[in-house]
């Protein structure tokens, strides 16, 4: 498969997964209901996908494979209930910039639990993201957000990126012998189960209320979440790792301009140079090989 291929369908990906934040604004229902929907609508089509592409005996989850598809789950319910949650709270420049810092948590992770140290340039990488991201909190005039709400939401972003690593590491635990779509559709089945509960504990209104909510739906589901993300699967395995790495980055930059042009969100020069320092810190921690201390 040539590598143009690929490349085209990472772009295809990103785009379609830099869309979540404008369904999630244009949502008839609440956040964590938004959550749910994203989740179960694609369930049908991520089963009938794993069923004709991981078929035998090694698509069925062993006992010691559960834990981890169980963790995945539950860390993307987490990562999807904070993120629309920072959506509606502060820009979405910032919210899609923030939640990209899952690179930089997953290396801190492996660092920490693992006990395998970056190299010397991810501190420089940890470095420059930092100083974006208070440029990010410090941006005035954000569109849609104010005050204390707006910093709530840059912390529930940052908070997203944590729950993706987490997320990340599970899965990669869980697809060593499964399937990618497996894995998936099982820790999508997981993720719904948790949502629900906590939609109706919210006091949320799982239904919209008109056929144009519904396919605000049907479209973060099919477009953003099963399209984006099975292109961009798909993409990786034929990219050299750090074509890949910088080609997500323009996922935030995707989701700044969709804000743009369908909100009317505009970007302030502050958020422009803290966006651009949190892009190269990350793009950097991408490029930090680990090695054992």
């Amino acid at each position: 498969m040539s590598s143009r291929a690929a490349l085209a369908a990472l772009f295809a990906g990103a785009a379609c997964i830099a869309a979540s934040a404008i369904w999630v604004r244009l949502s008839e229902v609440g956040p964590l209901a938004t959550a749910f929907w994203r989740v179960a609508l694609a369930l049908p089509v991520l089963w009938i996908a794993a069923l004709l592409m991981d078929r035998g005996p090694s698509s069925k989850p062993t006992a010691a494979e559960r834990p981890a598809l169980i963790a995945a789950g539950a860390c993307f319910a987490g990562d999807l209930a904070l993120w629309h949650g920072s959506i509606l709270l502060t820009s979405v420049a910032n919210a899609t910039l923030l939640a990209n810092f899952a690179p930089i948590f997953v290396t801190l992770a492996v660092w920490l639990l693992l006990g395998q140290r970056p190299a010397s340039r991810f501190l420089l990488a940890l470095i420059i993201a930092l100083s974006g991201t208070v440029l990010l909190l410090a941006s005035p005039g954000r569109d849609g957000a104010s005050g204390g709400l707006a910093l709530l939401g840059d912390a529930l972003g940052l908070g997203t990126a944590m729950f993706y690593a987490g997320y990340q590491l599970a899965m990669n635990r869980a697809r060593r012998r499964l399937g990618a779509i497996t894995a998936m559709a099982w820790s999508s089945l997981v993720c719904a189960a948790i949502l629900l509960p906590l939609v109706l504990a919210a006091g949320e209104s799982p239904w919209p209320s008109t056929p144009a909510g519904w396919g605000i739906l049907v479209g973060l589901a099919l477009v953003s979440q099963v399209a984006g993300q099975t292109l961009i699967a798909w993409a990786i395995a034929h990219l050299r790792p750090t074509i890949a790495s910088v080609g997500l980055l323009l996922q935030p930059v995707i989701a700044a301009g969709y804000a743009w042009l369908v909100l009317s969100e505009r970007v302030t020069l502050v958020q422009v140079a803290g966006g651009v320092l949190v892009l190269i810190g990350i793009w950097l921690s991408t490029r930090a090989d680990t090695r054992s201390p």
